[in-house]
């Protein structure tokens, strides 16, 4: 492959004094996505990255894969609400999911009625379906689209009767579905205020409000439930209690796992209408631990609290008297992590988390336990669907080995009864694989663990292998099927799963490792991965690629910038890599109790000691390097990529590649039409093949 010639890109002279030392920020016009010098250099980058990518040896055995994966038929897990049954299901050859209706879950599963269908609206598929909620009447479907990867989504309202449209529309919604008002009259959303044209990719958002639309009735006449504009960024989600009687809200800061629950009396206005009612109680006052709310009946709230666990248990409050004590159902378990519970039928279920991956315990409403579910593990549950009082349920599961495996199951008391429900059919077929649990030590001596998966017929001693990590913002990675692992695993690679600290794995004391001034400990454990990799012969550092998304796009870039000679090939996707400015754009202030802020001189230090944009050195011999975003990321702005490629094809002069692959009308991966995704992996994937020997 001939020698790559980069674009001439401009440097000019901005730099700034932060706390007493100048940064330097060469590339800060890269921050506007819609300036004519940004758009020049997005189309210059991929005027070299294209050809490329397109010329790598073994390409097309990767499109062929990936292609079978992503563009093979589905179905997902089911769901009752309102006397009918739905579904998102896809024959495979769309780009997006479609959301199907019946009445029976017979007609369902034979394929049902088309109730929405997102690819009728883009000739490109990148309107997608963002979120669905059925009001309790069964008569309408209240639905989110996003456009080209945006986070920004708009609300609508579809008849299910006749399949048509109501006018009610709502803008400028962002993280969050449409919650139903008991009656079906309205339902509530979180919204933002309408941006300044131009800038709806880039600023940093303004306090959002909860809002009450009624249907038929204009979007200006829409009721403010709650709002803090004293505090932006606190954001309230709502629930609803199934009996109309209760309000409650989940509060939280930005991205911060930790919350405050408060609750709001539901009465009627003057036309007979549910609405809520004050004043507002407050049930959990302070941001000191996290709370999910389960489920609301009649008086009682039912609670996933950490306060007094770090691991999770589950509590009953009563809303009639807050200030009593809480009364605990399911304490804390010894090891493992609550990760969900559901109110089903006439019992609870709980989705514990065991060495991350799931378990499924079946308890009656007074917090006995009466059964498990026979799950075949390790795996994750990818979804559960159920309502109380209503003995049927829908789960699916999943692995690193396994597609998405839909069950029907019910339950009655101790007893539960579950039967598999036929995958469509089409899928391809796989070589078998197998999986095994490691563990490094970190440098403080605890043991990170990983899962490595690799063919079975895989012959011993080092081989290409892919690294990928997530470690942040309490989110744990669980076993789940992934068309790029799966890809790599075909091909002959091994992947390397880590359970890296700050992620949500094992619990609060596990995310606080790794969070705030504790961040170096993240890439520490992924350094000490990489070398117990090494160490047990799976791989060697010229045979190592290191792949990560968002969060994990930021582990991605201090790796390769701490430890370059650990990795034979870099990936960081849609990341955050300009530490000092990630909290200026969009919805970055979101994330400052996660990370901390700049502006802050403590935090600065050792934000500054790790930004991947500002560690790029000269003389350094940096692994080959493919950085992907979207032109349209609109919660981690493309200017992290932009600035990062420019600094480092301006900095490193050796003879591995520093690419970009920059997606038009794309955003930060939710949503991506099916074929683009396709495109992406199959890129991702020749360019690690070429530069860690996979033949």
């Amino acid at each position: 492959m001939t020698e790559l010639e980069y674009p001439q890109v401009e440097r000019d002279d901005t730099t700034e004094v932060l706390h007493g030392r100048r940064v330097e920020d060469p590339y800060r016009y890269l921050e506007d996505p819609n300036s004519k010098r940004t758009e020049a250099f997005v189309a210059a980058q991929n005027a070299v990255s294209e050809p490329y990518l397109a010329g790598l040896e073994g390409r097309s055995i990767f499109a062929e894969l990936t292609r079978s994966l992503l563009l093979a038929p589905r179905a997902g897990v089911p769901w009752y609400r309102g006397g009918r049954y739905l579904r998102l299901t896809n024959p495979g050859d769309l780009d997006q999911d479609i959301l199907c209706t019946a009445d029976t879950l017979e007609d369902l599963l034979a394929g049902g009625r088309v109730l929405l269908d997102p690819n009728t609206l883009s000739s490109d598929g990148a309107v997608a379906l963002a979120g669905a909620r059925v009001s309790g009447d069964g008569k309408y479907l209240a639905y989110a689209l996003a456009e080209a990867g945006s986070d920004w989504t708009s609300f609508h309202v579809r008849d299910i009767g006749t399949g048509l449209d109501l006018p009610d529309v709502i803008h400028w919604c962002k993280f969050s579905v449409p919650v139903w008002m008991p009656d079906s009259s309205g339902f509530l959303y979180w919204c933002y205020p309408a941006p300044e044209p131009g800038t709806e990719f880039t600023e940093a958002m303004g306090a959002g409000r909860l809002m009450l639309h009624r249907l038929g009735t204009a979007v200006s006449e829409d009721l403010e439930i709650w709002s803090r504009p004293e505090d932006p960024e606190l954001m309230a989600g709502p629930d609803v209690a199934h009996d109309g009687t209760w309000l409650v809200l989940t509060i939280g800061a930005g991205s911060d796992s930790r919350t405050m629950i408060s609750a709001l009396r539901i009465g009627a206005d003057d036309e007979g209408r549910r609405v809520p009612v004050g004043p507002e109680i407050p049930v959990v006052a302070e941001l000191t631990h996290a709370q999910q709310v389960v489920e609301i009946e009649g008086d009682a709230l039912l609670l996933r609290t950490e306060t007094g666990a770090g691991r999770g248990r589950l509590v009953s409050i009563d809303l009639a008297d807050v200030a009593g004590p809480m009364t605990e159902l399911i304490g804390e378990h010894p090891t493992d992590v609550l990760a969900s519970a559901s109110r089903v039928g006439d019992g609870v279920l709980v989705v514990w988390s065991h060495d991350a991956a799931h378990r499924v315990e079946v308890f009656d409403t007074a917090g006995h336990s009466v059964g498990t579910l026979d799950l075949a593990g390790p795996l994750s549950v990818a979804a559960l669907t159920g309502e109380p009082g209503r003995s049927e349920f829908f789960y699916g599961t999943t692995s690193f080995a396994q597609r998405l495996e839909v069950f029907r199951a019910e339950i009655t008391g101790p007893a539960v009864s579950v039967e598999s429900i036929p995958s469509p059919a089409g899928n391809p077929v796989l070589p078998a694989t197998v999986s095994r649990r490691e563990f490094a030590v970190s440098t403080d001596g605890t043991r990170v663990p990983m899962t490595v998966v690799h063919r079975a017929d895989l012959p011993p001693g080092p081989q290409p292998t892919l690294l990928y990590g997530y470690g942040g913002f309490d989110i744990p990675l669980t076993p789940s099927f992934s068309a790029l692992f799966a890809s790599w695993v075909a091909a002959g690679g091994v992947v390397a799963v880590a359970n890296l600290r700050g992620g949500g794995e094992f619990g609060t004391e596990w995310h606080q490792q790794g969070m705030l001034a504790n961040k170096q400990q993240v890439f520490d454990d992924a350094i000490r991965c990489a070398q117990h990799l090494f160490d047990t012969g799976v791989t060697t550092a010229g045979q190592l690629a290191v792949h990560g998304r968002s969060n994990g796009g930021l582990l991605v870039g201090a790796l390769m910038t701490q430890r370059p000679d650990l990795f034979a090939a870099a990936v960081p996707s849609v990341g955050v890599l300009d530490m000092l400015r990630y909290h200026l754009f969009t919805i970055g202030w979101a994330w400052v109790p996660e990370y901390g802020s700049a502006a802050d001189p403590e935090a600065f230090d050792w934000l500054r000691a790790y930004s991947p944009l500002h560690n790029v050195r000269a003389g350094v011999e940096y692994p080959a390097t493919l950085i992907c975003t979207g032109d349209h990321d609109d919660r981690v702005v493309p200017a992290h990529s932009l600035k990062f490629g420019a600094e480092l094809q301006h900095t490193y002069h050796g003879e591995r590649p520093i690419l970009l692959r920059i997606d038009t009308r794309a955003g930060h991966g939710a949503g991506k039409p099916a074929t683009a995704l396709a495109a992406e992996y199959t890129d991702v994937l020749a360019f690690i093949g070429r530069h860690t020997g996979l033949t």
